[in-house]
């Protein structure tokens, strides 16, 4: 046990531990998300028989759960390739290209797990483009290994950036639903569909006809 702390607590081999510690909390991290996500989506919208439905949930969490692992392990090894490679400096593009190779390998797949992630990368990276406001979110001390503390957007941006996302989103479904991803899509029919019809209390109060 002893030789294990020491080893665990060799400087030279911190490189690859973080790999292997990274899979770890992608892993976790992808069953605490995708998990309460798909069961609430499978009560509230799911087909067939409690079992296919479980068997459901099972997979989506599933492949999110390794598919965060196995993108985390490539980010960190291709980062540390290039480091090495570099003569043990990063470089600002060395991020971005560790990025594009795991998001190649792991999410290049289209199936509506990888879909779901991309698309919420994708809407996270978009608000980036939003000007900040002058202070960050709190006033405590960033997170440890990091020097950045987020900045949330300015209000008056953000209220121009909220209006147009409605007004598109909702467009979009009136006139072009088929282009909308289908987790969305049956949020927004149950939404603003299925609460166009009842045929008495309890199906206007009670659940959807």
């Amino acid at each position: 046990m002893e030789a294990l702390e020491q080893f665990i607590r060799e400087p030279a081999y911190q490189p690859y531990l973080a790999i292997l510690k990274g899979a770890r909390n992608g892993f976790v991290y992808g069953a605490k998300v995708r998990f309460p996500h798909a069961l609430v989506m499978s009560i509230l919208f799911g087909r067939g028989s409690w079992q296919d439905r479980a068997r459901l949930i099972y997979r989506a969490t599933k492949q999110h759960s390794f598919n965060l692992a196995k993108f985390v392990t490539l980010y960190k090894t291709f980062m540390l390739i290039q480091q090495k490679a570099n003569g043990g400096k990063q470089r600002s593009s060395d991020t971005f290209l560790a990025g594009l190779l795991g998001g190649y390998i792991v999410f290049g797949e289209r199936n509506a797990v990888n879909e779901q992630i991309v698309l919420y990368v994708v809407s996270r990276v978009v608000a980036t483009l939003i000007p900040r406001s002058g202070s960050p979110y709190s006033s405590a001390p960033p997170p440890a290994g990091t020097k950045a503390r987020p900045v949330p957007p300015d209000p008056r941006y953000f209220t121009v950036f909220a209006a147009l996302a409605w007004g598109a989103v909702m467009w979009l479904f009136e006139h072009k639903g088929e282009t909308i991803q289908p987790g969305m899509f049956n949020s927004m029919v149950y939404l603003y569909r299925d609460s166009d019809r009842w045929q008495n209390l309890k199906t206007l109060l009670w659940h959807n006809t």
